[in-house]
């Protein structure tokens, strides 16, 4: 019994010393490492890139996160989320935003909270603004003969409804809340990039801007690639040469082909009546 435990207590320091020999070997100190999301396409939903987020938070081992972002921006709500979550984060730890192609309004808007942003020169950004798409099939209904009978509770329950025209009363009761949406908009980059809310607001009109238009007003810090924020990162945090990055490995499967959470989504939205996005608008 003796010999056994011997032989696996050899073992553990023998894996021991080649766990810290790999280490020195790159030059990689326990604890300094950065971290890398990414952020890609539509944001639709905020839950899976907030729990890696926080996963990353609590991990005493990182030192930084960088956020890769990707996006045309997508909805309102998720868009916050996230941006209130990189403020939470900033507390303990920097956090890097990395753009690509394309990071712009609701891209933007969880971009500016960052401690640095950097862009490659070609990248588009801003588009800061908030766009509303209603769908309108009451013509269509009127072709083909379909009459819809609608019970409601209060004058403006049906303000969305896809089967009528809006009135102009309607319509400047949706503005105002687009308006107020849009003001929400501003104060957050306002806040995220400590500039005033007029300076912001004299931009937020949609335009979209390359990186180096975007550095030269002030929406961005640095131009350069992913490898560049990562370097910033560790600069940022003191970390010596190179960085250590980890990243959440994707996993794909063929069932993955088979899901339909998108689809439906897209379907669902389709009738939902009232989205409210941070989207660059792309027809």
């Amino acid at each position: 019994m003796k010999k056994v435990l011997i032989f696996f207590a050899i073992i553990f320091i023998i894996i021991a010393i080649l766990s810290l020999m790999l280490t020195f070997k790159h030059k990689v100190p326990l604890g300094e490492k950065v971290a890398l999301v990414r952020i890609t396409g539509v944001i639709i939903d905020s839950t899976d890139i907030i729990e890696e987020l926080k996963e990353y938070s609590k991990d005493n081992s990182i030192k930084a996160i960088v956020i890769r972002i990707d996006s045309p921006g997508g909805g309102v709500a998720p868009s916050q989320e996230i941006y209130e979550e990189i403020l939470k984060i900033k507390e303990n730890k920097k956090v890097i935003v990395s753009m690509g192609s394309v990071a712009a309004s609701g891209g933007y808007y969880i971009s500016s909270p960052a401690d640095k942003i950097v862009a490659n020169a070609g990248t588009l950004t801003g588009s800061i603004g908030v766009i509303m798409e209603i769908p309108n099939v009451a013509g269509l209904m009127e072709k083909i003969g379909v009459k819809t009978q609608i019970i409601k509770s209060g004058e403006h329950k049906d303000i969305a409804s896809v089967f009528k025209s809006m009135t102009s009363k309607e319509k400047q009761i949706l503005q105002t809340v687009l308006d107020d949406v849009h003001d929400q908009f501003i104060k957050a980059v306002s806040d995220g990039r400590g500039m005033k809310f007029e300076d912001i607001k004299k931009l937020a009109d949609g335009r979209i801007f390359t990186g180096r238009m975007a550095k030269e007003i002030g929406l961005v810090d640095e131009l350069g690639n992913l490898e560049d924020a990562i370097m910033l990162a560790g600069k940022l945090t003191g970390i010596k040469g190179e960085p250590q990055v980890v990243y959440k490995k994707e996993k794909f499967s063929f069932l993955d082909l088979l899901r339909v959470d998108i689809p439906k989504k897209l379907i669902n939205d389709a009738f939902s009546g009232i989205r409210l996005n941070y989207l660059l608008f792309t027809p």
